[in-house]
C-alpha cells in the first residue's frame, strides 16, 4: 500500500479504539496510541516507523537474566519476596548510588518497586497525606504523561511549568513563585528530561534543592535516564563526574532508579526508590493521627501504601536487579557504553528529520548549549500544532506523541529512538520526503 494510508480505513480503526477519527490522536494516551497503531499496520500490512513508546531497544543484561534463572531455580518463585526488599538489592541499590551518584543512601532507605511507576504513585499517595494544609504537586514540565494521570488518579491537585524558559537563575524566581503560595507539598522532575532530553545543571540542582530546604518541599526526582546525558564522559563506578542529583542539595528528596532503560529491563518491571534517611525518618502526626502508627515516613510507605498495592516486588527481579546493580559497581556492565547506542541513532534521526523540513522543538539545554542526543527528542512543523503533526504523519506510517500530553508549552511531538533500526533509516527518510513534498507549502 502508498502513501498517505486510506483516509476511511484508518479513521476507523481510530472509532473503534474510542477516538471520533485520526485528529483526536493527540488527546490519546500513549497505550491507546500504541493499539490504534497495531490495528492499521494489520489492517494495511504496512510497517510504521515508532516514535511512540519508549521501550528499550538493546538486549536486556546476560547477568540479570542468569540471576533470575538461578533464583528460580533454587525455589524463589513459590515464596512471597520480602515487601521491604531482600538484603542483596538493598545492599546493591545502595552500592550502586554511591558509586554513580555520589550520595550515601543507607541499605534501609532501599526499597524495590514494581518499575518506578509503582514508585511514584506509592509515593504521592503518600505525599498527599501528611500536611492538611498542603496538597498540590508541582511538575517542572514537560514530563512523563503518566505520572500526571496518577495524581489525577488520587484526587491530588497539580501545578506545572514549562522549564525551558526559566534557565539558570531564572529558575529560582519562577519556583519561589509557586512555592511561596504555600500549597505545594512536593515537585517532581526527570534528569535526564522525558520528553525534552534537557538536563538541569548542577546551579539548577542547588536552585531546586535550597527551595525544598526553605519550604519543606519533598523533591522526586526520576533517575530513569541515569548516566544518559552522553555529552559527559561518565559512568566509571566511584569515578568523577557523576550523575548531577537533588541529593547533593537537600535531604528532602527521594531518587527513582529503574531498570528498564539503563539495563533494558523494562519487561521485568524492576526499580528501587531510594529515601534520604533524613526524610526516610521523619515523623509526621497527620500520619499517626490516620493510621494510629509512628508516622514515619519510611515505615508508612512501605508497610501502609506498598503493601496495599502488591506482595512486593517479583523474588527473581529482585536478584536480577541486585546482580546487575553490583556488576555495574564492579564495572563488569558498562550500561552508560551500551546505552550510547541511543545517542547515535538519535543523531542519524534528527539528521533526517532535518532534511525534510522539521526542526527541533527543545534545541537549547542550559547555557545555551544545544540538547544533547539521547533516548528521547522533540520535533515540529511549520508552525503546526503536536495533534496536527500526528494525525496527518499517522497517513504516512509514522507514530509519535503529541508534546502537549507532556505539558510542553511548545508545540510539537516527541520521538524515541529506541524502536528504530538503522535499517529503517531511509525508509523513514522517504516517508518524511513524501509527507514534506505534501505539506511543504501549507
Amino acid at each position: 500500500m502508498s502513501f498517505p494510508l486510506n483516509k476511511q480505513l484508518v479513521d476507523q480503526i481510530c472509532t473503534d479504539f474510542g477516538l471520533r477519527n485520526a485528529k483526536e490522536l493527540g488527546n490519546a494516551s500513549i497505550r491507546q496510541l500504541v493499539g490504534v497503531v497495531s490495528n492499521i499496520e494489520a489492517a494495511t500490512g504496512e510497517h510504521f516507523i515508532h516514535m511512540e513508546l519508549g521501550s528499550p531497544g538493546l538486549q536486556s543484561e546476560r547477568i540479570g537474566i542468569e540471576a533470575e534463572h538461578k533464583a528460580l531455580l533454587a525455589g524463589y518463585g513459590s515464596r512471597y519476596p520480602l515487601i521491604y526488599g531482600i538484603p542483596e538489592v538493598k545492599h546493591w541499590g545502595s552500592e550502586f548510588i554511591k558509586a554513580f551518584v555520589n550520595i550515601n543512601i543507607p541499605e534501609d532507605c532501599i526499597i524495590p518497586t514494581v518499575g518506578s511507576m509503582q514508585g511514584v504513585y506509592a509515593l504521592v499517595r503518600l505525599i498527599s497525606q501528611l500536611d492538611p494544609k498542603r496538597n498540590t504537586m508541582l511538575f517542572l514540565d514537560p514530563c512523563f504523561p503518566m505520572q500526571k494521570q496518577q495524581c489525577k488518579v488520587m484526587d491530588m491537585p497539580i501545578e506545572a511549568f514549562d522549564i525551558a524558559d526559566y534557565r539558570g537563575d531564572a529558575l529560582e524566581h519562577k519556583l519561589e513563585e509557586y512555592l511561596s503560595k504555600g500549597n505545594i507539598i512536593s515537585l517532581i522532575f526527570s534528569n535526564p528530561n522525558n520528553p525534552s532530553w534537557m538536563c538541569l545543571s548542577e546551579t539548577e540542582l542547588r536552585i531546586i534543592g535550597k527551595l525544598c530546604t526553605k519550604y519543606n518541599i519533598i523533591a522526586i526526582e526520576d533517575m530513569a535516564y541515569l548516566d544518559m546525558d552522553f555529552r559527559r564522559q561518565s559512568g566509571r563506578p566511584y569515578e568523577p563526574p557523576y550523575q548531577p542529583s537533588i541529593g547533593h542539595y537537600t535531604n528532602n528528596c527521594v531518587h527513582l532508579i529503574s531498570s528498564s532503560k539503563i539495563f533494558s529491563y523494562a519487561g521485568q518491571r524492576g526499580a528501587i526508590v531510594a529515601v534520604n534517611p533524613v526524610l526516610a525518618h521523619r515523623v509526621y502526626p497527620a500520619l499517626t493521627q490516620k493510621y494510629g502508627n509512628n508516622g514515619e515516613f519510611l515505615w508508612n510507605f512501605i508497610y501502609v501504601i506498598l503493601a496495599c498495592l502488591s506482595s512486593g516486588v517479583t523474588h527473581s527481579v529482585q536478584f536480577a536487579m541486585a546482580a546487575m546493580f553490583k556488576a555495574a559497581c564492579h564495572g563488569e556492565i558498562d550500561f552508560v557504553n551500551n546505552t550510547r547506542e541511543y545517542a547515535r541513532r538519535a543523531e542519524q534521526i534528527k539528521t533526517i528529520i532535518l532534511r525534510n523540513g522539521f526542526h527541533t522543538v527543545y534545541d537549547l539545554d542550559a547555557d545555551n548549549q544545544p540538547v544533547g542526543n539521547g533516548f528521547f527528542f522533540t520535533f515540529g512543523y511549520h508552525d503546526w500544532t503536536g495533534e496536527k503533526m500526528l494525525n496527518k504523519l499517522i497517513y504516512y506510517g509514522v507514530s509519535a506523541i503529541s508534546l502537549s500530553s507532556t505539558g510542553a508549552a511548545r508545540e510539537g511531538l516527541r520521538g524515541c529512538v529506541s524502536a528504530i533500526s538503522e535499517k529503517e533509516y531511509d525508509e523513514l527518510d522517504r516517508r518524511l520526503a513524501l509527507f514534506n513534498n505534501d505539506f511543504s507549502a501549507s
